[in-house]
């Protein structure tokens, strides 16, 4: 049985001397990344469990170091690396709440049940997300996540969203 992996973050760069890297982090708040135990890493397109020593919000980003990573030669390596956990160390979303990764691939539909595509992604524009939803032809439609409103429901079982939204907006 392979494991299903999330990516929570991604190694951007080197810090310091020490061997800690820069990470640009998918969490929200985005120190969450620190919390998770384990972490794992994607180098050469093999999961590796590390284990994080430290760390912090830096910037835009956060930092951290790995134990049995203590100089900046070990890290150049890790730069670009993916960092994830497992699909099973999340909590379970309350109602009406969704994680983005439980969304994509999900069929989206009008109120008169046209299939206007599969959703391909989110995006955070700060007032709402969106979803960018991928037509048969190849085409992107973006339609904001905002529940009740434009989005009427969510079947996560049948992979199916319910939108009130015309392909001509």
């Amino acid at each position: 049985m392979t494991e299903e992996f999330l990516p929570v973050g991604k190694i951007s760069g080197a810090f310091g001397v020490k061997g800690w890297v820069k990470v640009f982090s998918f969490t929200e708040p985005r120190t969450n990344i620190l919390e998770y135990t384990p972490l794992f890493i994607n180098t050469q397109g093999e999961w590796k469990e590390v284990e994080v020593s430290g760390g912090k919000a830096q910037g835009k980003g956060v930092i951290m170091g790995f134990k049995n990573v203590t100089d900046r030669n070990q890290t150049l390596p890790l730069i670009g690396a993916e960092l994830a956990i497992r699909k099973s160390q999340l909590a379970p979303a309350e109602d009406d709440e969704y994680y983005w990764t439980d969304l994509i691939g999900l069929e989206v539909v009008d109120e008169q049940q046209q299939m206007l595509g599969l959703v391909d992604s989110l995006l955070e524009t700060g007032a709402n997300d969106v979803l960018v939803v991928k037509t048969v032809h190849g085409e992107e439609i973006l339609i904001p996540f905002v529940l009740d409103v434009i989005v009427k429901s969510v079947d996560i079982d049948n992979k199916r969203i319910l939108v009130d939204w015309q392909t001509d907006y």
